[in-house]
């Protein structure tokens, strides 16, 4: 027998004969200020929940719904729920589904049944992820849709709480949620050992041991189990009940009143005081892990009939006997009614119509646009008093690409009033290389905001302030760092649009400095030549410039992206050409430019490539340092071999701009790719797939080899270099 119905016939076995379980709680409804009808409607969101979990397992087993988590043991988060403002936006555990049926009875017009239903059938008409998943979640009710499984939702919970304090400081133009708001951040036992959740935990203490306004509330809903592996006993209360800025607090989930009493207690100290709480809900898990998961593989059937004992669901019928008004027949007719309900509700569900095409399934990874004022640049005054008489004159002189970068940085930032920087050291120090020198000193620690040394916290405060109305422009130190922290981008900010079918998003323009050719220093981890783990995640844009004047124009229109159209930009700036002013001989200024001013240059649209000569022997095809290595070869072969080459930057690696590039190079017999990335996994293989699909044209490729970068005299050794382009030119100008 289903392990469902055997809970199930327990439940009307036991409320039926007044075998209910005993509780130690001594909170009463006065206690928690909770009323008879209160508590029936917190009984009334647990009752649905569960039979949404059984009537789902059911249309699982005849092949119309889908992988499914259930909520059943958790139901307790229903008072969590009922103790929270429905404004109050809430990044939910997998099993909450409780929560979400008691914040709709909180909204006029909900109906949590048929919506969850349509979820879990894959329905196209599911008014959360459009039929792409089976997802808590809700625009109405203020629950961004998770698909997180390990908590990698924790960095973003934290990145909104703290945009709820900035926002009270920084102007939002789109704000999300009220001020005054909290946020609700719950997730399981297990998921505290990964990492992201002791990450999130420390950033949310360390940010609140500054007293820097936080308002969060951590629900930790602890089953003792996650799948197959026990969480030893105490485990929790010992790792996060003496943590540095965090207050630790315990309740029985078993028991809506008390869990409601201390929810609302925690949450009123929230909202008052703006630091963050750690709340450990005590629960049980029922049924298994998920989907066909039969419990009784790793666990004793007396363990696993204990758990079935303590049904949150007989704790709430003892509730409703005692204090709530109700008979065991009352609680009956009311369970047994319900069920029917959703049996009815889910037979309707699965004749719904699903998604059929890849384009449906694909309709909403991007984003829509949202009107916003033109970007035409700050008033002329205003930019004169910021950068000041100096930086007004360098302006018209030659810089290099980090100048570039600052001064449009500034221009942005003085313009756009929401948009917010953050990483290691980009405020009082200004950077590694200088980059964001003077901008904390131009515009406050609020929007340059220097933080703790972790990526992945770094990337999910840009998650939770892009949901919240900024437009945050994190910075990624080194590329190589972003591996601790590239499943912010993948599974959480590149999602999000996705999972809510295009109802929420987080825009944002992540820099990060990276590539190779640096001399000396730092080895693989501070010259990473692979965009592989970028070029991945569907829906971001990738933009790689090769010159300062580039920079700062390609910068512009990324700004342009995440305001108008919701994009989430990864600008990957060439640290060995940061500073580069030469091109060919020493004091020849061939890589300096004079900075743009905003609306006198035509802009670098997403797309638009660069092309540098007009040869027709061989298109070199190129990026970021492959570009400045190609113009260096490009002079060598005209005057040395009598071989011209047109150079094309294509500036844009993702989506790369595949008819402009072909489009550039037809006029030439040959295509050279010149790619400093390892030949494996680079854009060398889709540059060179592309040519082959749509050219008859003779094609080689100049690329990095498949190892890391060295530190010390060959930091290059295993790089692109001139003379590998200017070889691989002439061996294709000769066979043409």
């Amino acid at each position: 027998m289903d392990r469902a119905d055997i809970v199930h016939e327990n439940f009307l076995r036991r409320v039926a004969d007044g075998s209910l379980p005993e509780t130690t709680t001594t909170v009463t409804l006065d206690d928690a200020g909770l009323s008879q009808s209160a508590l029936a409607g917190l009984f009334l969101a647990q009752v649905q929940s569960r039979h949404l979990d059984r009537h789902a397992r059911k249309l699982q087993a005849r092949g119309q719904g889908f992988y499914t988590i259930g909520s059943s043991g958790h139901e307790g988060n229903a008072a969590i729920a009922a103790a929270l403002r429905p404004t109050d936006p809430a990044f939910l555990h997998y099993r909450d589904g409780a929560f979400q049926v008691a914040r709709a009875a909180q909204v006029p017009g909900q109906t949590p049944v048929w919506d969850m239903l349509l979820s879990f059938t894959s329905s196209s008409e599911d008014p959360t992820s459009g039929g792409r998943h089976k997802v808590l979640g809700s625009k109405a009710l203020n629950i961004p849709p998770q698909t997180s499984t390990i908590a990698s939702h924790l960095p973003k919970s934290v990145g909104a709480a703290y945009s709820l304090g900035l926002s009270r400081r920084v102007a939002s133009v789109n704000q999300e949620w009220p001020a005054d708001s909290i946020v609700l951040c719950s997730f399981g036992d297990a998921s505290l050992n990964h990492s992201t959740t002791q990450g999130a935990l420390n950033t949310a203490g360390w940010t609140a041991y500054q007293n820097v306004p936080l308002p969060l509330l951590f629900v930790c809903e602890d089953n003792g189990i996650g799948i197959s592996t026990k969480t030893p006993d105490g485990w929790v209360h010992a790792s996060a009940s003496q943590r540095p800025g965090l207050r630790y607090v315990a309740c029985n989930g078993l028991d809506p009143v008390e869990t409601f009493a201390m929810t609302r207690e925690l949450a009123e100290w929230v909202r008052e005081r703006r630091k963050p709480v750690f709340l450990h809900m005590g629960c049980v898990r029922l049924y298994g892990h998920a989907g066909a998961d039969v419990q009784t593989a790793y666990m004793t059937k007396e363990e696993v009939e204990a758990a079935e004992a303590d049904d949150p669901l007989l704790h709430s019928a003892r509730r409703m006997i005692a204090d709530g008004g109700m008979s065991a027949d009352d609680v009956l007719k009311l369970y047994n009614d319900t069920d029917d309900r959703v049996a009815r509700t889910a037979e309707q569900a699965v004749t719904r119509p699903k998604l059929e095409t890849a384009a449906d399934v694909m309709a909403s990874i991007v984003p829509g646009p949202r009107t916003c004022p033109p970007s035409n640049g700050p008033a002329p005054e205003v930019r004169t008093e910021t950068f000041g008489t100096s930086d007004m004159r360098t302006m018209n002189e030659p810089q290099h690409m980090a100048k570039l970068i600052n001064f449009a940085m500034t221009d942005l930032m003085l313009e756009h009033g929401e948009i917010v920087m953050a990483g290691e050291d980009v405020g009082r120090k200004g950077g590694v290389y200088g980059v964001t020198q003077r901008l904390q000193q131009r515009f406050g620690p609020d929007r340059m905001i220097d933080t703790l040394l972790d990526e992945q916290s770094i990337l999910g405060l840009a998650i939770g302030l892009g949901q919240n109305g900024f437009l945050p422009m994190p910075e990624i130190q080194f590329l190589a760092y972003l591996h601790n922290a590239e499943d912010q981008i993948r599974g959480e900010a590149a999602t999000l649009s996705f999972f809510s079918d295009r109802q929420y998003a987080n825009p944002m323009v992540v820099r990060i400095a990276g590539l190779g050719y640096q001399r000396g220093f730092g080895g693989h981890f501070h010259n990473d030549n692979s965009l592989a783990v970028l070029r991945d995640i569907p829906g971001i844009i990738i933009a790689c410039p090769s010159n300062g004047r580039d920079a700062a124009l390609m910068l512009r229109e990324a700004v342009r992206l995440a305001r108008e159209e919701q994009r989430i930009v990864v600008m990957v700036e060439p640290i060995a050409l940061y500073m580069a002013r030469d091109l060919h001989e020493e004091g020849d200024g061939g890589w300096s430019h004079i900075y743009p001013q905003p609306g006198d240059d035509a802009p670098i649209g997403l797309g638009d490539i660069g092309i540098h000569g007009g040869g027709t022997d061989v298109a070199i095809v190129t990026y970021g340092n492959g570009h400045y290595l190609s113009q260096k070869a490009g002079k060598i072969l005209r005057e040395r071999h009598g071989v011209d080459v047109r150079i094309i930057d294509i500036r844009w690696v993702a989506p790369l701009p595949a008819d402009a590039i072909v489009e550039a190079a037809a006029p030439c017999k040959s295509v050279l790719i010149v790619d400093e990335c390892r030949r494996t996994g680079s854009q060398s293989e889709a540059l060179r797939t592309l040519f082959a699909e749509r050219s008859a044209q003779a094609v080689a490729r100049v690329t990095a080899e498949d190892c890391f970068i060295a530190t010390g005299p060959a930091f290059a050794a295993t790089l692109p270099s001139v003379e590998e382009i200017v070889s691989a030119v002439r061996d294709l100008a000769a066979r043409s």
